[in-house]
């Protein structure tokens, strides 16, 4: 049974460290540093393989004991090798199957009896991710910690042919003992912690320290056998260092993978719709009406509009209301509206226009005025149509995002648009004046609604 479990316990570690050399030279391929991808689902099974030190703690024989009671520390010789397979039923939680091959013999350089002892212990443990459980696997990185705990059975052999003294007739405070050739089944708890390294993204190398108590052991540890009715307080530590290999669909070792919460995703998206509403609801002409609903953003501040952001207009002659309206008011004689608009108001109307009112927008890194702003146009028009003798500026602007020189060009090139549209409309070219003033600096190059504004064709009436 010795011999079978060290060949396995060898062939496994073998396949394992093999395996992760090939995974490292996949690896090599890609950033060795990224210890964390994410994940919807992760590697459920793990095995591993480890072999390292067991010590009965007690009880013993008297004359008998495993390390030097004169030394703090004692030597170190591996004398288990074990094998386990380990399921997660979630990222936390999951449970562990193990076998371990024990032998228990005085070290040499001690004035131990002679004595050799073997055991077969068989385990069944939950585990606990700790670092999953503290959602500290982030911050950690490559490292990880599993706690387990559970029930263990274990075959104890002592080897009679060991040199064990027959005449002994203590065992501690037990009373006498015997030689008995026998095979004793004993059942016990168990507690480990074992710290992690991911090696590669299937592969790490593991730790254990294990402590296990037994409910019920006739046997010292040396191999004697207590003639007594009650039962010997059976203690054993262990520790260990092997390799453990996560197999699954996914390409990350499951102790590794990141599983995104659901919940965090509702909340993204919860966050996402409320800033996509804000962003509705924004009202870059502040006239009361929010952009999403807003076909004109770009009306005069306090000139009324109807529900939909247009400038009120209602018979159609290119003047908002409101300002045809302060025209009359102040400016009106016996005449009608439109002609004191183009005679005794001529001065206002040149005002509106050079300081702006009447403008033309544009979408990002277009040269075609937006379906909403052709207004602007249609107002210079008729003004050129009612003042034959005017000329004008047109005026090309252009935002701050992308290269300068790129910018102006695109600013011209927004101008001649304009202009080829009057020019189509029956307006003698040498009446137009393109300018391109490139970049408009006067707004926040950060705001979307600010960077509206901007991208536009101004006129100035010469």
């Amino acid at each position: 049974m010795k011999k079978n479990l060290l060949l396995l316990s060898f062939s496994l570690l073998t396949f394992a460290t093999v395996s992760a050399q090939d995974n490292s030279k996949k690896d090599d391929k890609k950033d060795a540093s990224d210890a964390v991808i994410e994940h919807n689902t992760y590697n459920k099974w793990t095995v591993e393989a480890v072999a390292g030190q067991s010590k009965g703690t007690k009880p013993y024989s008297t004359g008998y004991y495993s390390s030097n009671p004169d030394k703090v520390l004692g030597s170190f010789n591996f004398n288990s090798f074990g094998l386990g397979v380990r399921y997660m039923f979630s990222p936390k939680f999951g449970l562990k199957l193990d076998g371990v091959y024990e032998k228990f013999e005085n070290n040499e350089k001690t004035d131990s009896k002679p004595f050799e002892t073997q055991q077969l212990r068989f385990g069944i443990q939950g585990v606990i991710n700790a670092a999953r459980l503290f959602n500290i696997e982030e911050q950690i990185g490559r490292l990880g910690l599993l706690i387990h705990g559970g029930f263990s059975y274990a075959r104890f052999t002592p080897k009679l042919d060991s040199g064990i003294d027959p005449d002994l007739n203590q065992v501690g405070e037990s009373g006498g003992v015997s030689n008995v050739d026998r095979t004793e089944n004993n059942l016990g708890v168990m507690f480990g912690v074992s710290p992690e390294f991911r090696v590669t993204k299937r592969i790490s190398i593991i730790g254990d320290f294990t402590t296990v108590a037994n409910f019920r052991q006739h046997f010292a540890w040396d191999g004697h056998y207590s003639k007594q009715d009650n039962n010997l307080a059976g203690q054993l530590v262990s520790g260990s260092i092997g390799l453990t290999y996560s197999f699954g669909s996914e390409d990350l070792h499951g102790d590794w993978a990141i599983i995104e919460d659901k919940r965090l995703d509702e909340i993204d998206e919860l966050d996402k719709r409320i800033g996509d509403l804000e962003s509705m609801m924004n009202d870059a002409d502040k006239d009361g009406v929010p952009d999403y609903l807003d076909v004109e953003n770009n009306s005069i501040a306090g000139v009324a509009v109807d529900t939909k952001g247009r400038m009120v207009d209602i018979n159609k002659n290119g003047i908002p209301d409101e300002l045809e309206s302060f025209l009359q008011t102040n400016y009106a004689t016996k005449e009608t509206v439109t002609q004191a608009a183009a005679s005794a108001n001529e001065e206002m109307i040149k005002r509106l226009i050079n300081e702006g009112y009447v403008t033309t927008y544009f979408d990002t890194n277009k040269t075609k005025p937006t379906n909403v702003s052709t207004e602007g146009i249609d107002f210079m028009l008729t003004y050129l149509r009612n003042n034959p003798s005017a000329s004008i500026d047109i005026i090309g602007n252009a935002d701050e995002i992308g290269k300068t020189e790129y910018n102006n060009n695109l600013a011209n090139k927004r101008a001649e648009s304009v202009k080829a549209i009057l020019v189509k409309a029956g307006i003698n070219p040498n009446r137009l004046n393109v300018v391109s003033k490139g970049e408009d600096t006067s707004v926040d190059k950060d705001s979307d609604g600010a960077r509206k504004l901007v991208r536009r064709v101004t006129f100035k009436v010469k």
